[in-house]
């Protein structure tokens, strides 16, 4: 008994209607694309106020240093309202954003 079979080579299913090369080309524009959006937002803040280098919070000596004010300065703002103050734990820190509005006043 003999098979009457043809052996044709193995085509991969086409998944989608466009040539692989085509395809690849496209998905690495897009990453292209992405990568460049990515690093545009990682872009570090603007700073309204020269001088002033962006670290997330501040202890009560660097804004005495910033502001060129005394500790007992900080607390009168502070109880004016005029500072905000971030506790963590036992520590107290300033926000940068609002050492930026301080300036603005």
């Amino acid at each position: 008994m003999e098979r009457n079979v043809q052996n044709e080579p193995a085509v991969t299913p086409m998944l989608f209607p466009y040539e692989p090369a085509y395809f690849w080309r496209q998905i690495r524009e897009i990453i292209k694309e992405e990568v460049s959006n990515a690093n545009k937002a990682a872009k570090p803040p603007e700073y309204q106020t020269s001088g002033l280098t962006y670290k997330p919070l501040y202890k009560t000596q660097e804004v005495c240093q910033i502001l060129q004010v005394t500790r007992p300065t900080i607390y009168d703002w502070i109880r004016h309202g005029k500072l905000k103050p971030c506790k963590i734990r036992s520590r107290v820190y300033f926000r940068w954003k609002d050492l930026q509005e301080l300036l603005q006043l």
